[in-house]
C-alpha cells in the first residue's frame, strides 16, 4: 500500500475508532497527561539508583520495567522464570493491579532453547485470558540470568 493511501486510510478510520471506544477509555486517554505519570513503587536499590523507574503509572496503566533474577541467583529456566514472575506480580500488586490485568508482556531469553521451559512456568500464571506477548531469544542479561520479563497492565 502506498504511503499516501495508508495516510488516507488512517485519517478516515482513526476518528471513527476513537468515537467507538468506550467512554471510560476516552476519558482516561483525555485525562492522562505526561505530568500525571508517576513512580508508584520502587525497591531499595544501589546508590546511586538506576537511571529508570522500576514501575510507572500513567492514567490507568502501569508499566513494569524488566525484572531479572539478580546476580548470583542459581537455578534452571523454570526456577528463574518463577522468581521473575513473582517479582512482576509483587510490582503489580503494589501498583493496585494484578496478573489478571496484564495486557502486554515482553520476555527476553538468553537462549531460545529455554522457550518451552519458560512457557511451563508462564502458562499457568496467565491461564484464563493470556496477554499479548513478544519473546526474544539470544539476549545477554546484565545479571547473567536466563530470563527477563517486563509488562504493561491496567489498574
Amino acid at each position: 500500500m502506498a504511503k499516501s493511501a495508508r495516510r488516507a486510510f488512517l485519517a478516515s478510520t482513526l476518528p471513527a475508532l476513537a468515537l467507538a471506544a468506550p467512554a471510560s477509555a476516552q476519558q482516561t486517554r483525555g485525562a492522562a497527561t505526561p505530568t500525571q505519570g508517576k513512580r508508584i513503587y520502587r525497591r531499595p536499590t544501589t546508590n546511586p539508583p538506576p537511571p529508570y523507574s522500576s514501575e510507572l503509572s500513567y492514567g490507568n496503566l502501569v508499566f513494569v520495567s524488566g525484572k531479572g533474577v539478580g546476580a548470583g541467583f542459581q537455578g534452571d529456566i523454570k526456577a528463574q522464570a518463577t522468581r521473575v514472575l513473582d517479582q512482576i506480580e509483587e510490582s503489580l500488586k503494589a501498583a493496585g493491579s494484578s496478573m489478571d490485568k496484564v495486557l502486554k508482556v515482553n520476555v527476553y531469553l538468553s537462549d531460545i532453547k529455554n522457550f518451552e521451559g519458560m512457557n511451563e512456568v508462564y502458562r499457568p500464571r496467565f491461564a484464563v485470558d493470556p496477554p499479548v506477548r513478544t519473546t526474544i531469544g539470544g539476549v545477554v542479561m546484565p545479571d547473567g540470568g536466563l530470563v527477563e520479563i517486563d509488562c504493561i497492565a491496567y489498574i
